[in-house]
C-alpha cells in the first residue's frame, strides 16, 4: 500500500498546471527551491529527491495532518525507508538496512538496532502554492504520477478539511481530537496555538523558550508562517495595510516575512520551524506542550 512514485516529474510556475490555492510541503536549500502538493505526498507519504544538490526525505502523514521534511543519512549514510504501518495513529518508517522502526512526526527511531538515534531534520514551510510561489518564483513544483490518479482522488478535499472519515476528517471546534493547531518546539520548550485562533487574529506574538517568536496567517486562511524576531524590535499588526508595523524602528513586514527597514543590514524576521497538526498528534508527540490562550 501506499507505494512511492513510479515516475517523479517536475514543472516550472510557467508550465505547472497545479491550482495555486493547493496546500504544499515547500523547501528550498540554496538556489534551489521545490514544492510538493499535500494531497500528491499525503498519498504516498514519502517522497525521495534531491534539492540544491542535498538528498532530503519530504514526508507527510494525512492521520496526524503533518509534513516533516529529513535528510536520510543514518551514521554518515545514506538509508532508504519503506512504510510499515502506524503509530499512535502516525507514519512508521523501516530502514533498509537495520530494519529498525522511525516515526514520521519526530524523526525519531524508536524500535530495532537504531533506537534512540534522531534524522536531522530539514527546514520546510507548508503554504499555499500561489504564496510559496510568490516567495519562490523559479521553484519546481511536483507533479502528479499518472499511476496513481485513483489514489490521489481519494484525498479530494483533504487540504480543506472536508475530506470524509474518521481518520483524516476535521473538528472544526478548537482544541478537539481532529482539531488544527500550529506546533512550535524552541529551546526544550513546545507550545500549540488554536488554528481558530490564528485565522481569527492572523497574527501572533510570543515567546517559546528563550525565543521571541510571530505566527502569521495569510488572508487566505490557508498559509501560515513562524517567525523568530530580532530582540530590538517589536511588531503590531496593521489590519488596514495588512502589514507587521515597528513604528520607533521604522519597519514594515509583510506577513510573509519581508520586510523594508533603514535598517538595511538587518535581519528582522528569520523563518523557524513550524507545523500544522491535529490535536491529537501533537499533543502525544509532545506531551509536555503548552496551550497558547
Amino acid at each position: 500500500m501506499f507505494y512511492q512514485p513510479k515516475e517523479k516529474t517536475f514543472a516550472t510556475a510557467a508550465t505547472d498546471s497545479t491550482n495555486k490555492d493547493k496546500l504544499i510541503v515547500g523547501v528550498s536549500i540554496g538556489n534551489e527551491s521545490k514544492a510538493y502538493p499535500i494531497e500528491i505526498i499525503g498519498y504516498h507519504h514519502q517522497v525521495r529527491d534531491t534539492i540544491g544538490s542535498q538528498p532530503v526525505m519530504v514526508t507527510y502523514c494525512t492521520v496526524c495532518r503533518t509534513g516533516r521534511v529529513y535528510s536520510p543519512f543514518v551514521d554518515g549514510k545514506i538509508e532508504e525507508f519503506r512504510l510499515v504501518g502506524m503509530d499512535h495513529f502516525n507514519a512508521m518508517f523501516e530502514d533498509k538496512t537495520t530494519k529498525s522502526w522511525w516515526q514520521q512526526a519526530t524523526g525519531l527511531a524508536i524500535a530495532g538496532p537504531l533506537k534512540g538515534k534522531q534524522l536531522p531534520e530539514i527546514l520546510s514551510r507548508q503554504m499555499r502554492l500561489g504564496e510559496w510561489l510568490t516567495l519562490h518564483p523559479t521553484s519546481a513544483i511536483f507533479q502528479p504520477d499518472k499511476n496513481f490518479r485513483r489514489q490521489y482522488d481519494s484525498l479530494e478535499g483533504y487540504d480543506e478539511g472536508t475530506i470524509q472519515g474518521s481518520l483524516e476528517r476535521r473538528d472544526t471546534a478548537s482544541w478537539q481530537f481532529k482539531s488544527w493547531v500550529v506546533g512550535v518546539n524552541r529551546d526544550g520548550e513546545s507550545r500549540a496555538y488554536d488554528w481558530n485562533m490564528l485565522t481569527q487574529k492572523r497574527f501572533i506574538a510570543d515567546q517559546v523558550g528563550k525565543t521571541r517568536i510571530l505566527i502569521t496567517v495569510e488572508r487566505d486562511n490557508k498559509t501560515f508562517y513562524a517567525f523568530a524576531v530580532n530582540d530590538s524590535l517589536h511588531f503590531d499588526f496593521d489590519p488596514s495595510t495588512n502589514m507587521l508595523v515597528d513604528n520607533h524602528a521604522k519597519v514594515r513586514c509583510r506577513l510573509n516575512g519581508q520586510c523594508t527597514s533603514e535598517l538595511t543590514k538587518e535581519i528582522a524576521l528569520t523563518p523557524i520551524q513550524a507545523y500544522q497538526e491535529f490535536w491529537h498528534s501533537w499533543r502525544t508527540f509532545h506531551p509536555n506542550t503548552s496551550r497558547y490562550q
